[in-house]
């Protein structure tokens, strides 16, 4: 599915699909194939996971020390939420959290970035099968 947002002054993502996302950024676009963070003030760097069954509490630990307001998580291509001990460095910075699907997290992302939210999405992107 190929997105077309309003035009957002921060990186957004362009459009989705299985097993990979496209990312757009000061007018240039990329496809990743790979797990990946993204936040609206920038933030971008992979998230080193390929399944859901490979997340970890650390995981979302990184997330806690980029200070977002908001964190989006996408589980994968089906909602699955992690443990509630895997949040426990967000809820310490009392840093909110949305689980979702990848794809309707890609959606949401778009919409409070837009806003002008400092909002991260941690996408989880598993590969084509």
């Amino acid at each position: 599915m190929k997105l077309q947002p309003d035009r957002l002054d921060v990186q957004s993502i362009l459009g989705y699909g299985p097993g990979w996302v496209g990312l757009g950024s000061n007018g240039v676009a990329e496809k990743i194939e790979h797990s990946i963070v993204i936040g609206s003030r920038g933030e971008k760097f992979e998230w080193k996971c390929a399944r859901f069954e490979d997340l970890t509490e650390a995981h979302f630990a990184l997330l806690a020390e980029t200070q977002p307001e908001l964190v989006i998580f996408g589980s994968g291509t089906r909602l699955r939420f992690p443990p509630p001990a895997f949040m426990r460095a967000l809820m310490q910075k009392r840093i909110g959290i949305e689980t979702m699907d990848t794809l309707a997290a890609c959606r949401t992302y778009n919409i409070l970035a837009g806003e002008g939210r400092q909002v991260i999405a941690a996408l989880l992107i598993e590969a084509a099968s």
